[in-house]
């Protein structure tokens, strides 16, 4: 069973239904002892960043997801779930979970790119692949993926970075190490593409 992380916030659903839909059971619950027991972890976001910080430490989940990934279980970070992974974030003033070490900011383009690209970036964009993972089997570089998003995650560890995306500048768009592999594009939007990659996680939680 793989558990989605339920802190009020986020497309909850729309993960759970791809992963039913996909053939892998999957709950959405805040229940510690779920987290606990479950083959798989997926913290999906939409919101900002303290926000959803400041639930998930109201809700005693945050230390349960660090414990659950310390444990090596795997672990899905979707858009605001991979940035809080981090330290901090230029769009709040609280910290991160800490387990990556790196700093989540804002797209700040200057003319002319700022009269051409828009923020927050939102549709589809490729994705360059830097290194294997299992997560990506099945999926060609340059594989379009869809975004909604007006911060990037910038790792201080380079070499946990799965794939970068072009959007003014090459940014990290998903990053894997370990057990963690979180994703700034929506998967679960992202068509039979953002399926396949959802598949390779919870094929992998089922292999553990």
């Amino acid at each position: 069973m793989i558990v989605i992380i339920d802190y009020g916030m986020g497309n909850l659903r729309s993960v759970e239904k791809a992963l039913l839909k996909l053939g892998h059971q999957a709950i959405v619950t805040r229940d510690k002892n779920a987290i606990k027991s479950a083959s798989g972890v997926v913290l999906p976001g939409v919101g900002a960043f303290d926000a959803a910080i400041s639930e998930l430490r109201a809700s005693n989940l945050e230390g349960a997801i660090i414990e659950e990934i310390a444990m090596g279980k795997p672990f899905l970070g979707i858009c605001l779930g991979l940035q809080l992974l981090f330290n901090e974030s230029e769009e709040g003033s609280l910290k991160g979970f800490g387990i990556l070490p790196g700093k989540v900011k804002k797209f700040d383009f200057k003319p002319p790119l700022s009269s051409r690209l828009k923020v927050p970036q939102m549709g589809w964009n490729s994705i360059k692949i830097k290194k294997p993972a299992p997560y990506y089997e099945g999926i060609e570089n340059g594989s379009m993926m869809y975004f909604v998003h007006s911060y990037y995650a910038v790792p201080e560890d380079t070499s946990v970075i799965a794939t970068t995306t072009e959007y003014g500048m090459d940014f990290c768009s998903s990053i894997t190490k370990d057990n963690i592999f979180g994703v700034q594009f929506h998967i679960e939007k992202s068509g039979d593409l953002g399926l396949k990659v959802l598949d390779n996680f919870a094929r992998t939680c089922k292999a553990k």
